[in-house]
């Protein structure tokens, strides 16, 4: 049996005889084929150690419109190779085994535990439970599959999954060789040698075909540069408004919904009556992805990270002590992760990070959820962090956005230019629409006027590359103050 025919099975893995050895399934496992995309309606049961806050875990689940039945909590101690306590984690696997139809976990298919887990607690634990278990990275894989939509995309996730299988696998393999799993013999071994030999190899063409997407991308970006277009990237915290701005910004119709990671590619666009500025939205920050799972996004991030302009969004209604975790941890995304650039929460700018601070604007979102004591907590924490001062913005009503256009403006291009273009003395030049046409084409214009010369005067604002391409192609025809 191949590759391509090995059928996915539902659990994480199960018992099998060593003739018919288990596959790690799910997207939180060794996918063998197509990834599952839809959840919704799945019934699912959550592991919870001690009194940890699940409101993010929860919120997660709930995008995918999986339903928690019961979130089980370990209190005291607990077994650190099963992550629950074997005794607890016993009756857990009783009752659902024992569960009829109309018990509340009848229709249960589905464990989460709310940690980034182990290769050997996902094993022991599902060895117990015998259902599909997904930890958060799994979770947050399954997210991403269903919300990748482009090729890029599409890697990118397959990428991180394969990586986060490949663990998983890796200490089967040691349990089985080591006999911590019984029943399992030289068959088993060598079964698992052959998918995780697959697995290498399909990794191998996906970071291939990665390398030549992220070289087609940064071609991209330097034909907009050589054309003269400027950027301006969106990054923060999903679900922190970045869609429903660039929504605002760009009068593009993008998928804007109240759901986490509603976005996962790269969306481009330009910003509205300015053809030479460009939006770039993407994936949305959250807390304990580990390095290897994000670093397969590391492609998808750089188009907004790299940006002549960084607006880092930001939920006002946060309290002070969340919005400077979140803040924090924004930052040592954008400077170790693209930069290289080790970063002192204490000490939080450098003179290496100087030229970065500077492009980097935080954008306080949903301020109509916040007081005005909110906000002012709000502006002293980011000021308290070393950025510039923040500005605020709702884009359910719209306060603020024309004062955030106008700092982008200036920032990208300094203050406006008044550009007067005179009419031809000898009515053999080219006509005055022609170059005025150009210059829309350039810049953005706010204002244009004709006296009764013919001389049309335009306020536009333009960059400094695309002020000399102007003077360089209409000579004295134009007249710049």
């Amino acid at each position: 049996m191949g590759w391509a025919d090995m059928r996915l099975i539902p659990p994480l893995f199960m018992a099998q005889p060593p003739e018919d050895p288990f596959v790690v399934a799910g997207s939180g496992g060794v996918v063998l084929g197509e990834a599952r995309t839809n959840h919704e309606g799945r019934h699912a049961l959550l592991l919870v150690r001690g009194e940890e806050d699940t409101s993010e875990f929860e919120a997660l689940v709930a995008t995918m419109g999986i339903l928690v039945v019961e979130k089980i909590n370990q209190k005291g101690s607990s077994d650190p190779r099963s992550y629950f306590g074997k005794g607890r984690l016993q009756d857990v696997a009783d009752e659902r085994k024992s569960a009829i139809k109309e018990h509340p976990w009848g229709k249960v298919d589905l464990v989460l535990i709310h940690t980034n887990a182990t290769p050997r607690q996902l094993v022991n634990i599902s060895q117990t439970i015998g259902l599909e278990l997904w930890d958060r990275v799994r979770l947050l894989l399954s997210l991403f599959t269903s919300h990748a939509s482009s090729v890029e995309a599409r890697t990118q996730v397959r990428i991180a999954q394969l990586q986060s299988d490949r663990t998983v696998l890796r200490e089967l393999m040691h349990q089985q060789t080591t006999g911590e799993r019984a029943g399992y013999g030289g068959g088993g071994v060598t079964a698992l040698q052959n998918v995780l030999a697959n697995v290498g190899r399909e990794l191998a063409n996906l970071r291939r075909r990665q390398i030549r997407q992220t070289n087609a991308q940064r071609e991209h970006r330097r034909q907009r540069v050589r054309s003269g277009a400027v950027t301006v990237g969106l990054i923060g915290y999903t679900n922190a408004g970045k869609s429903s701005l660039f929504r605002l910004l760009s009068g593009k119709k993008v998928l804007v919904e109240d759901q986490l990671f509603s976005t996962l590619e790269t969306t481009v666009g330009r910003m509205e009556d300015s053809p030479r500025v460009l939006l770039a939205d993407t994936i949305g920050f959250i807390d304990n992805i580990p390095n290897a799972t994000l670093s397969a996004f590391k492609a998808t991030l750089a188009e907004a990270l790299e940006a002549d302009l960084t607006l880092v969004l930001a939920d006002a209604s946060d309290s002070p002590l969340e919005l400077e975790r979140k803040l924090l941890t924004t930052r040592r995304e954008v400077f170790e992760r693209l930069y290289g650039e080790p970063v002192d929460d204490e000490f939080p700018w450098n003179d290496a990070m100087d030229p970065y601070h500077h492009s980097m604007q935080v954008v306080l979102t949903k301020i109509d959820q916040a007081d005005e004591h909110m906000l002012d907590e709000a502006h002293a924490t980011v000021a308290g962090l070393g950025f510039p001062p923040a500005l605020g913005i709702s884009a359910h009503s719209g306060v603020g956005i024309d004062t955030l256009k106008g700092a982008i403006l200036r920032h990208l291009f300094g203050s406006p230019s008044t550009v007067h273009v005179h009419p031809s003395m000898d009515n053999a030049g080219d006509a005055v629409e022609r170059i005025v046409s150009d210059i829309y084409d350039q810049g953005m214009v706010t204002s244009n006027e004709r006296d009764p010369n013919g001389t049309v005067s335009l306020t536009v604002w333009l960059t400094h590359a695309a002020l000399e391409k102007l003077k360089a192609r209409w000579n004295e025809r134009i007249e710049v103050k």
